[in-house]
């Protein structure tokens, strides 16, 4: 693999600060937007003799821009280049505003058609046996049952249900409190059989976990420690597994589960786009093919002429 030259990785790394001050990126968000800005670096070094080219990152030209796109889309999935060419604009913009550029190369690029891809979500069946596979005779076994009822339950992102603290929970309201994408703050309801599953985790198996030990994290490890979300992958993998899902469930799986299922029972499009914490109806909109073959089952079901 080439090496990134250390000017380019300087420009990275300016520009991943940049995201944590001025808008509050997650890591994770910030490294995906240093791996594609690197994955870009290390083209720009391999075309350099084949005629001129740029310097640094931030001299790219309009053309080289294009050239680094066409050969792109024929190695990834449009999905994956669309993400691309968001953390380019992104980047370029960032240049322009510090005055480094007079110019945007990604100005006349456009993204590419990505086929229609709806989330992969278990059955209703298949979360139940989900819900019933960890162990509730450990206290870590009560923990993971509490984890994965409390995430169908709320349709959570995984790093939201990590990130929980004592003080984001109330029991009495059946709320949680979390900070999603953008540090913008929601309330969400978890429901009765959620919140009895919670109660419980918190009076019997997290102290028996703690031994003694102070945390603020609702879900904490052996070591007292808070859930990773590595960690948590891995468990939901193994549950998944003993459930005998047929395909790898993600905690990511489970969100789309809590948001098909409450379509599949009446919920509204916009209720469920609150819930899920989507800033743009546009990003639940996804979801509505779920709506529309309900009411074709409904349709052939009922109608006298189906």
């Amino acid at each position: 693999m080439t090496d990134i030259s250390p000017r380019d990785l300087e420009l990275i790394q300016a520009f991943e600060q940049a995201l944590w001050l001025e808008e509050g990126l997650s890591a994770n968000t910030r490294e995906a937007y240093g791996r594609d800005l690197k994955d870009l670096a290390r083209w720009r070094l391999t075309i350099q003799g084949q005629g001129p080219a740029s310097e640094d990152l931030a001299g790219l030209t309009a053309l080289e821009m294009s050239r680094y796109v066409s050969e792109r889309l024929m190695q990834v999935r449009a999905t994956s280049l669309n993400r691309k060419l968001s953390t380019l604009r992104r980047y370029f913009g960032w240049l322009l505003r510090q005055g480094r550029r007079l110019d945007d190369p990604c100005a006349q690029l456009k993204m590419a058609r990505a086929p229609a891809r709806f989330p992969k979500a278990p059955s209703e069946t298949q979360v139940e046996a989900l819900l019933a596979a960890p162990k509730l005779e450990t206290p870590l076994g009560l923990r993971d049952k509490t984890m994965l009822e409390l995430l169908y339950a709320s349709g959570l992102r995984v790093s939201e249900l990590i990130g929980l603290r004592m003080v984001n929970l109330s029991l009495s309201d059946g709320l949680v409190r979390v900070t999603g994408k953008g540090d913008k703050e929601r309330l969400v309801p978890y429901g009765e059989e959620a919140g009895h599953w919670l109660a419980r985790y918190l009076q019997t198996a997290r102290p028996l976990i703690l031994s003694g030990r102070l945390a603020d994290a609702v879900f904490v490890g052996q070591h007292g420690g808070a859930m990773t979300r590595q960690y948590f992958w891995q468990l939901v993998g193994r549950y998944a597994k003993t459930a005998g899902i047929d395909f790898k469930l993600s905690p990511h799986g489970l969100r789309h589960a809590f948001a098909t299922h409450l379509l599949n029972h009446g919920a509204d499009l916009r209720a469920v786009q609150m819930l899920l914490g989507h800033a743009d109806i546009s990003t639940t909109q996804v979801y509505t093919h779920v709506a529309r073959d309900r009411l074709k089952r409904i349709h052939a079901q009922h109608h006298p002429r189906a």
